[in-house]
């Protein structure tokens, strides 16, 4: 990150679960300047608080993490929010940093930008060939709208502006509320409260067929600073750790690491979501030479430690 080292580097979203783990790795690869951008100081989805951001802050490179983003509940509950809210951040921040001078922005996309029906390993060029799966088209297509926006601005203004397509993350810190929280965690707390409770059974949404692609936090965060440095293209990358898993199999990984002995049954009442889910990393190794290092098991004995160490402060 050498070339980044006396450049001012806003991370948005930096207090969040990912944020973090970028802001750590910004630092520990030579950044001096690195400046947090927390909701509570600048309502992104605000365009006078973006602007006020610009000109507060005048940084020289963004690197775009916020979001309101939650599992397949809280998507369709809020189905209009999670589209309103992540577009308009993304645009608003692209366009303010294009005015601003910035050097080179950093948007981070999302897998459910993918179509529903997408042959497996999902690569880059299939990104356009269908309609996302429903629970979460709203989020996904308002996060996919900035790659249109991104490629139209280096088109039409030379701006430098770079987009990443992350698989599903998890790790220490994740977000564990319910109303809100991704499969991972949300397994780990159903699992640590039956056995604390001494539950006969835990119940899991949909039928345990989907497969899913889990990234390590920290992978993550090393993959969005590789990129942040090195990567200067249109095209959009695929960041993920090419495993593939069941929620079914998940499960009973996850049961079997917080010692729950009892049943695990199946509501094929609520959805499943995309069917199946992983990406084809290869340009990100191509590109700016990224691949995971963190085992699958290893990284969910990590987020399961964390979470029995915090949870009664969560």
């Amino acid at each position: 990150m050498s070339k980044f080292s006396d450049k001012k580097i806003a991370v948005t979203g930096g207090s969040g679960f990912v944020g973090k783990y970028v802001v750590k790795k910004l630092v520990e690869s030579g950044c001096k300047n690195v400046f947090t951008v927390r909701s509570q100081e600048y309502n992104l989805v605000d365009s006078d608080a973006v602007r006020a951001f610009y000109a507060d802050v005048r940084p020289d490179v963004v690197i775009h993490l916020a979001g309101r983003v939650g599992g397949i509940g809280a998507n369709q509950a809020n189905p209009g929010s999670f589209f309103y809210d992540n577009l308009m951040m993304g645009v608003q921040l692209i366009e303010q940093g294009r005015l601003s001078g910035v050097e080179k922005f950093v948007a981070i996309g999302t897998i459910c930008a993918y179509p529903k029906f997408t042959p497996v390993p999902f690569k880059e060029e299939n990104l356009w060939n269908g309609y996302p799966e429903e629970t979460n088209a709203p989020y996904g297509l308002a996060k996919k709208m900035l790659l249109v926006q991104a490629q139209a601005y280096r088109q039409q203004y030379s701006f430098n502006t770079i987009y990443l397509l992350p698989v599903n993350l998890y790790g220490p810190g994740d977000n564990f509320d319910p109303a809100s929280s991704h499969v991972i965690p949300a397994q780990i707390k159903k699992f640590v409260e039956a056995v604390e409770k001494k539950s006969p059974e835990v119940v899991i949404w949909g039928t345990g067929k989907p497969t899913r692609e889990f990234l390590y936090v920290e992978d993550a965060a090393e993959a969005i600073v590789l990129a942040a440095d090195r990567y200067n293209k249109s095209d959009p990358v695929n960041i993920g750790s090419t495993f593939e898993i069941s929620i079914r199999d998940l499960a009973e990984l996850i049961a079997r690491l917080t010692g729950f002995k009892g049943r695990i049954i199946f509501d094929t009442s609520k959805p499943d979501g995309q069917p199946k889910r992983r990406l084809d990393t290869s340009k990100a190794t191509a590109e700016f030479g990224f691949t995971a290092k963190t085992r699958f098991e290893d990284g969910l004995k990590n987020t399961i430690d964390w979470y029995l160490a915090n949870k009664n402060r969560l």
